[in-house]
Order: C-alpha cells, then sequence, then structure tokens
C-alpha cells in the first residue's frame, strides 16, 4: 500500500509543476483504459489523445512493474520504467538525472579502504 501511494505522490508531483498548460492537454480524453483487478494481482494502462500512457501491473506481494510517458512542452518524449518491490521504488529512463562519475582520488581511497579493513580493538 506504502508503495502505491509513493508512486501516486511522484506522479502527482511531476503532474503538479508549474507549466502554461498546452491547448491539447486541456481538450485531452481518454483513447483506452484497462483496470484489471484479481486476487493475485492487477494489470492497468491508461492512453491519452495527448500521448500520455502509463502500464503497470502488480502481484499479490506488493511488487510493481511499470511504465509511464509523456511529451514534454519542449516536444522530447519522456519515458520511465519502474519496479517497486521490497528494493523500493527504482525508476530508469534516459531524462532521469545521473550523478557525476566518482573522481579519480576518490575511488582510489575507497579501493584502498576495502583492500585493509580496520582491525578490531580488544
Amino acid at each position: 500500500m506504502f508503495k502505491i501511494v509513493m508512486i501516486c505522490a511522484v506522479i502527482g508531483l511531476a503532474a503538479a509543476l508549474p507549466v502554461a498548460p498546452n491547448p491539447d492537454d486541456v481538450k485531452a480524453e481518454v483513447v483506452s483504459r484497462k483496470d484489471d483487478i484479481r486476487p493475485d494481482g492487477f494489470d492497468a494502462s491508461l492512453d491519452t489523445t495527448n500521448h500520455i500512457t502509463r502500464a503497470e501491473s502488480g502481484d499479490e506481494h506488493g511488487n510493481i512493474h511499470g511504465s509511464f510517458a509523456w511529451i514534454s512542452p519542449e516536444g522530447e518524449k519522456i519515458e520511465i520504467s519502474y519496479v517497486a518491490d521490497e528494493n523500493g521504488y527504482q525508476p530508469q529512463g534516459a531524462s532521469l538525472p545521473v550523478p557525476p562519475p566518482i573522481p579519480a582520488e576518490i575511488q582510489r581511497s575507497l579501493e584502498w579502504i576495502a583492500a585493509h579493513p580496520s582491525k578490531p580493538e580488544h
């Protein structure tokens, strides 16, 4: 349940960004929608006329696999796929920010620390 609330919160935050409304978005209609809820999980999908899509499936253990996509105001198609399971929410997509590479000096330090573990004190 918590995972579903977190996913909805992330999608809600993305939708709440202050962007001038596209006239096509105001008149968008649902092209297709499918919701299949079963005791052993669910499948859901949504397609709209303004190219917003969503598809997800889940099992009885709360594990969810899905994706969503939309066209950005700049005209770029944004696609995010995700897994939400016991390891948390794990999104993947080319438009997500990535951390900078670890500097060589820090990497060498981490390797040295791993090769020379501290000895327990007696």
